[in-house]
């Protein structure tokens, strides 16, 4: 039976890393379940399914992730972005193709083909930075038109799957390669009409944590040099692009927060400023998903956290530190945010 489009208010999920080694995702789907978490988010990249040619597919890595998520009993939530070469004359890394029907059929091809099977689709990623949008300067209404072919494809073969429109980067910059996350959903919704039915089934939002608490308001972040003195600086960020779904009267649509965490990163010091104690990290998550719960409710939806960690990853990669376990095989070497997730009550 299809499952409720309506989430619970919170869900609780988290990205993983399921695609280049069978047994480490075979694992972390366990460990995911054994927390208590009940979602997991993983990238399909478009030019690794149909990266030879058009209509040419390779199905062997998500079929495999389909059968172990459905197995587990977790929900899939799959992210799908990444064009193939064939898709996009400039071969950027990651930009729109220069015909959209082409990312509709792939849209189309996957949905059918995982029909009842993957319960969520995310459509591209962060689109308000030109280096996810080919390069280009960001373009909201062109955004909003890639979502809606995506989304009628989708339902199209799946009526039952949700699609969900791209968690946006917070950011203050608005340049040749940035907009405003808060500026740019502005323009999304105008280039909607105003209403993201026919678009989208939930709006994705990214919320990370920086350096301040997850209970400290946009307005006390603004204030605060530690905390870095910009209302998108905070986990609550989400409530202002919240106060736009409702200034469009958008209201009943769920949000769905695609990224959030806090980093332990002491490496790059582009993120160094607002590192956390690992500590801090495990204390922070739990607080966030307690804070939604509390205050969020019924509009929050789906809340994904990053990272079950990359077994690839090293302490040169960014990423590493926002993860809730460290890269092991086949012991499982949990961080405290881990344990604490785990101990939560859902």
């Amino acid at each position: 039976a299809a499952k409720p489009a309506r989430l619970n208010s919170p869900e609780y999920g988290m990205q993983a890393f399921l695609w280049w080694r069978p047994e480490v995702a075979s694992r972390d789907l366990q460990m995911i379940r054994a927390a208590g978490f009940t979602w997991v988010k993983q990238d399909f990249a478009w030019r690794e399914v149909e990266g030879a040619a058009k209509g040419v597919f390779d199905w062997s890595r998500t079929d495999r992730i389909v059968e172990d998520c459905n197995r587990e009993g977790i929900d899939l939530l799959v992210r799908l972005d990444r064009q193939p070469h064939w898709a996009r004359r400039d071969g950027a890394e990651n930009g729109p193709p220069d015909n959209y029907q082409d990312f509709a059929d792939f849209c189309y091809a996957v949905a059918s083909r995982y029909r009842g099977r993957i319960r969520a689709y995310s459509i591209w990623n962060e689109p308000n930075l030109a280096r996810e949008w080919g390069g280009q300067k960001p373009n909201a209404a062109e955004y909003v038109r890639l979502l809606r072919v995506a989304y009628q494809a989708i339902k199209r073969a799946d009526p039952n799957a949700l699609v969900i429109s791209a968690g946006l980067t917070p950011t203050g910059t608005w340049t040749e390669e940035a907009t405003p996350d808060d500026m740019y959903f502005d323009q999304m919704y105008q280039a909607m009409g105003g209403r993201s039915e026919g678009y989208c089934d939930l709006i994705g939002l990214h919320a990370p944590g920086y350096k301040a608490p997850p209970e400290a308001s946009p307005d006390e972040v603004a204030q605060n040099p530690a905390w870095g003195q910009q209302r998108f600086f905070c986990f609550r960020h989400v409530e202002d692009m919240r106060a736009i779904m409702l200034k469009y009267g958008d209201g009943d649509r769920q949000v769905a927060v695609l990224e959030f965490g806090w980093t332990s990163d002491p490496v790059n010091p582009s993120y160094s400023w607002h590192r956390v104690s690992e500590e801090e990290k495990a204390d922070y998550l739990v607080r966030a998903y307690q804070y939604a719960k509390a205050n969020w409710s019924p509009w929050i939806g789906l809340m994904s956290l990053i990272y079950m960690v990359n077994p690839d990853w090293t302490e040169a990669n960014e990423e590493y530190w926002w993860a809730i376990n460290y890269p092991s095989y086949p012991e499982f070497k949990p961080r405290p945010a881990y344990e604490a997730l785990k101990a939560m009550p859902k």
